[in-house]
């Protein structure tokens, strides 16, 4: 429950114990004694039966189903490649080096990206940045 601030000439408090909300909104929780305002809370109106458009796989939504073809790893499961060297994905060493981890570097210098932004520029934050990658030669 939101306490009162103990100082009104204060200001509202930050997070803690004696936080308030501005909207005045108490939502019950499920601690001791508010079980039965959470489940009038949570009953109050009646729950959509309906699917709606994130549940449309060809919209990109939540899956049909969690019928995976590979199986999830666990957390803690022991690992797949036990000899695998730790530096795996290091120019360094014997194993594969960082052309296995597939990663592309970009080649458009971040002066060209923030170039056509300068126009919009309202505030001078993308000028700063567009003279500090213009100076260090990107």
């Amino acid at each position: 429950m939101a306490k009162a601030p103990v100082n009104p000439l204060a200001g509202v408090p930050g997070p803690g114990p004696f936080s308030v909300r501005n909207d005045k909104l108490n939502l019950g929780s499920i601690a001791y004694s508010e079980g039965k305002e959470t489940a009038m809370l949570n009953t109050a109106a009646p729950k959509s039966k309906t699917f709606g458009a994130a549940d449309k796989d060809k919209l990109g939504g939540r899956p049909a189903s969690l019928n995976l073809k590979t199986p999830v790893t666990p957390l803690f499961a022991l690992s797949e490649k036990p000899n695998q060297n730790v530096l795996a994905g290091v120019d360094i060493g014997d194993d594969v080096g960082s052309s296995a981890l597939m990663m592309k570097k970009s080649t458009v210098k971040t002066s060209d990206t923030l170039a056509p932004l300068l126009p919009f520029d309202t505030t001078g934050e993308i000028g700063i940045l567009y003279q500090d990658a213009l100076s260090r030669g990107n």
